[in-house]
């Protein structure tokens, strides 16, 4: 199947093509017709499935169809709620350039920022939001958006919705919305209590389900670096010296780790800057937006955070700690070597993580090229007293960091940002 037999219209085909998308994704190809057949859809589909395109790209003709074409005026027709703010930025971008000859107006809005410019853009009227689910309760209240005109509604990474504590925001926000709606629902995971809010949205929906992303594309060549968790960062900056790597996405584990890589390679006149959710939303903009323009050389990125990065030529990506989620492995590297480009991923594990790497390997069904000849080696002899130390603190750090998040998003559910 091509994107040609999706009967979709000739500015959206004419923006595929000049962006080389031939086949569509399995998530593609199953909720395009759906949604263009004004089904509503409870979708379970990963990032990285290519799901942006697959309910963007119907809620851009049906609008056209329905509002451009017909020289319509400007009214809110499509709501698009995320939950993270790179997450919301990265789908209106993707709305831009798809909706590139179509007329449709858009915008994006989020907290973290001086509302201002937001509400200037909502001024000028807007075909389809996105938005975070704080900023938009709060304009709400304003009295700056009226969803009273709404007809398509997309929930989008709704787990992460939930886990992050936006359900109470969610169900005011259900509230809000017109009862005669088309909706979309979409979810990594359908435990009960995600199928439980999918009823409250949806009407006799259309199941679709994205393929296991189970494999990393060939393009993407993969290496490991068995070393100790010692060795780490002395290993780091020996694969950075090499001058090929002109620009690399590194991820962590956790927050307070990618801030501690980001110190180090500073220190080493390496131009580094990390990105998570404790920062705020101008300096994860603006390590972004650097990175894009090649003004630094080092991404150190979270996973949560990372969602919504999406670099056209990104060559190199770096585990600095291999995932313990296998598919979180794919997702990863699969942000180097996108539309045939070569890539390159690299991880650092330590003996802690050779369960880890084995499990990967039995996703993908395919062995990793072990590095061998390096100064850095894994050994088996026991951690001394200082490692044991640094890795109780490491430990305690961690329990620390899952009990103030728990108790972050607790808090969330309860206060509107």
């Amino acid at each position: 199947m091509t994107f040609k037999d999706l009967q979709l219209i000739d500015p959206i085909q004419r923006v595929l093509k000049e962006l080389n998308y031939e086949q569509p994704t399995d998530i593609q190809a199953k909720a395009i017709p759906l949604v263009l057949q004004r089904k509503d859809i409870l979708g379970s589909a990963q990032t990285g499935t290519g799901k942006t395109a697959a309910f963007s790209l119907p809620i851009i003709q049906l609008i056209y169809n329905k509002e451009i074409k017909t020289c319509k005026s400007v009214e809110l027709r499509s709501l698009i709620v995320t939950p993270t703010r790179e997450l919301a930025i990265q789908i209106d971008e993707s709305i831009s350039n798809y909706g590139k000859y179509t007329g449709i107006k858009h915008a994006v809005i989020f907290g973290g920022v001086k509302q201002h410019r937001q509400v200037k853009r909502l001024e000028q009227g807007v075909h389809i939001l996105v938005a975070t689910p704080g900023r938009l309760l709060d304009l709400i209240g304003q009295g700056y958006i009226d969803l009273s005109t709404v007809k398509l509604f997309v929930l989008d990474e709704a787990d992460r919705m939930l886990d992050m504590g936006f359900i109470n925001d969610i169900k005011k926000l259900l509230k809000l919305l017109p009862e005669k709606k088309q909706s979309l629902f979409f979810s990594a995971t359908l435990p009960d209590n995600i199928l439980k809010l999918s009823h409250t949205i949806l009407n006799n929906p259309s199941k679709v389900t994205a393929a296991r992303v189970s494999s990393t594309a060939e393009t993407i060549q993969q290496y490991l670096y068995y070393t100790n968790k010692s060795s780490k960062k002395a290993l780091l900056h020996h694969i950075l010296k090499d001058s090929s790597i002109e620009q690399v996405l590194i991820f962590s584990r956790t927050k307070h780790g990618a801030d501690r890589i980001c110190r180090d390679l500073k220190k080493s006149n390496i131009n580094a800057m990390a990105i998570h959710g404790d920062k705020a939303q101008n300096q994860r903009q603006k390590a972004l937006s650097s990175f894009k323009e090649m003004k630094i050389r080092v991404l150190v990125a979270t996973d949560i955070a990372a969602r919504g990065i999406d670099i056209d030529k990104l060559r190199h990506v770096i585990n600095f700690d291999v995932p313990n989620e296998s598919e979180t492995y794919v997702h990863r590297i699969g942000r180097s070597g996108r539309a045939g480009e070569d890539g390159i991923a690299i991880s650092l594990c330590e003996p802690e993580e050779n369960a880890f790497v084995r499990d990967i390997e039995k996703l993908i069904k395919k062995k990793i090229t072990v590095i061998k000849d390096h100064p850095f080696p894994q050994t088996d002899k026991p951690m001394t007293a200082a490692e044991k130390k640094e890795a109780n603190k490491e430990k305690a750090r961690r329990k620390q960091e899952f009990f103030a998040n728990r108790k972050k998003n607790k808090a969330k559910a309860s206060y509107r940002r």
